[in-house]
């Protein structure tokens, strides 16, 4: 399977938006985590059950202290720019 230019432009796009996330973070400018709500908002209530239930994302908790599970936003944003990549798609 060959890779178009339009694939490969959106792949870094994707790895460099990404990226910028994990720098964010780091930088503490951003959490690392949010709330199951937040996820469902952001990607659809039905979208982010379906990945919690085939193990892609997962619920945990932020600290010791937390009271409710969060999702780590890196992991949910590789989920999603994996789902809406189209060379994913045709597997």
């Amino acid at each position: 399977m060959e890779i178009t230019l339009l694939t490969l432009r959106n792949m870094l796009a994707d790895a460099a938006e990404i990226g910028a996330q994990t720098a964010l973070t780091k930088a503490g400018l951003i959490k690392p985590w949010i709330s199951k709500a937040e996820a469902f908002r952001r990607y659809g209530e039905k979208t982010v059950k379906r990945w919690i239930a085939e193990g892609q994302v997962k619920l945990r908790y932020p600290s010791i202290n937390a009271v409710k599970k969060h999702i780590n936003l890196e992991e949910i944003e590789a989920v999603n720019k994996a789902y809406n990549t189209p060379i994913y798609k045709h597997f």
